[in-house]
């Protein structure tokens, strides 16, 4: 078992990222590329001049992690000028809500993430840090992305305010009265991700431009009931359960005073999305999951499967920031109404449930970290 300090960081998204940007600058002056910059993913510019922000992002679905055995040295050996980042291994546990529906423009969801203290007891998830987002629907390509930290203090502020204030005049219409619309849970998936970072260079290709990639193996399970409660039909309140292969640009290196074009850029990142993608999709070509859908369609597309009928979810009206409370008094046992629901002890099934119960962080990073 190999040590990864950064599956120890407290909760604090700051601190962890400031130090994953300290690896990778460690890991580009090991490059011998001295005078780099670091660079975030520019926005999109569209013909007609609109500025987008866009996720540069791919996936491969599995039907289960331990698929996953041994990835990263099959990308060290197959992508020329692929380098992984050392000890960039960090680790998430996430629940995350479906809050728009099939017939809404764009997928909205809302996610809570904890990282445990050290040597705090990992026998529970208990969600912090809720963000809000909204992204294009869909998996196939680079989508619009737009997400926003509520505040700890404030769980069920309106979102909008937030959203103008990180994205300003950035922010298309569309997105921003999509907003503004009333929300409720359409289902819930729990999620443990061990992500790593790497660095992608290719002279011919890119020129000076090093691609920053973030990778990520995702174990989930998928609720079968909007509430998480019980199923008879599945005798489980969890109704999927698979993993996730993700890989996404974040940014780039570039020599200081470089002027590249938009083209260059979006160039580079497109060739390294393809760089990972064509090794990944030869060798597992034979266990792949086809699909278009994002995570969040996958908790819609389950709910559907389970014949949860629409008026059942409006009933629920189900509010996301609920499952931050252990108990809520506007939820009562079904049997007995004297009794509360406890709505975090629900969500914990989606992580501790024995029968589909989720790898820690440190097997999820062995299973890939594997040589084969």
């Amino acid at each position: 078992m190999q040590h990864r300090p950064l599956l120890q960081h407290k909760r604090d998204h700051t601190k962890l990222f400031l130090e994953i940007a300290r690896l990778r600058n460690n890991a580009i002056l090991e490059l011998g590329l001295k005078g780099y910059e670091f660079h975030k993913t520019p926005k999109f510019v569209t013909e007609s001049g609109e500025r987008l922000t866009i996720e540069p992002e791919r996936s491969i679905v599995l039907p289960n992690y331990t698929l996953m055995e041994g990835v990263l040295p099959l990308l060290e050996k197959s992508i020329s000028g692929f380098s992984l980042v050392a000890n960039s291994e960090s680790g998430f546990r996430y629940p995350t809500a479906a809050i728009a529906g099939d017939d809404a423009p764009f997928i909205k969801r809302m996610r809570s993430e904890y990282f445990h203290k050290v040597d705090e007891d990992r026998s529970i998830c208990r969600p912090v840090n809720l963000s809000y987002g909204i992204k294009s629907r869909g998996k196939g390509d680079n989508r619009l992305e737009y997400e926003v930290w509520i505040p700890d203090d404030n769980v069920e502020q309106d979102p909008l305010p937030l959203l103008i204030n990180k994205y300003g005049e950035d922010l298309p219409k569309a997105i921003r009265e999509f907003a503004t619309a009333p929300s409720f849970v359409y289902g819930w998936m729990g999620v443990k991700r061990g992500a790593f970072d790497a660095l992608y260079q290719d002279k011919s290709k890119l020129g000076d431009i090093v691609l920053c990639l973030s990778l990520s193996l995702d174990a989930y399970n998928i609720g079968a009931r909007p509430d998480l409660s019980f199923s008879p039909e599945n005798e489980s309140s969890i109704a999927t359960n698979q993993a996730e292969f993700e890989w996404e640009v974040l940014g780039y290196y570039a020599p200081q005073g470089a002027e590249l074009s938009q083209a260059d850029i979006w160039a580079g990142i497109n060739a390294a999305l393809e760089a990972v993608s064509a090794p990944l999709e030869d060798a597992y070509s034979s266990v792949l999951i086809p699909t278009e859908n994002s995570k969040t369609e996958r908790i819609l597309e389950t709910i559907r499967e389970q014949d949860v009928d629409l008026s059942e979810i409006a009933e629920l009206n189900l509010q996301p920031h609920e499952f931050l409370q252990t108990t809520s008094r506007h939820r009562v046992k079904g049997h007995d109404a004297s009794r509360t629901v406890n709505l975090l002890g629900r969500l914990n099934r989606l992580f501790y449930q024995p029968e589909f119960i989720l790898p820690s962080l440190q097997e999820l990073h062995d299973v890939i970290a594997k040589p084969k």
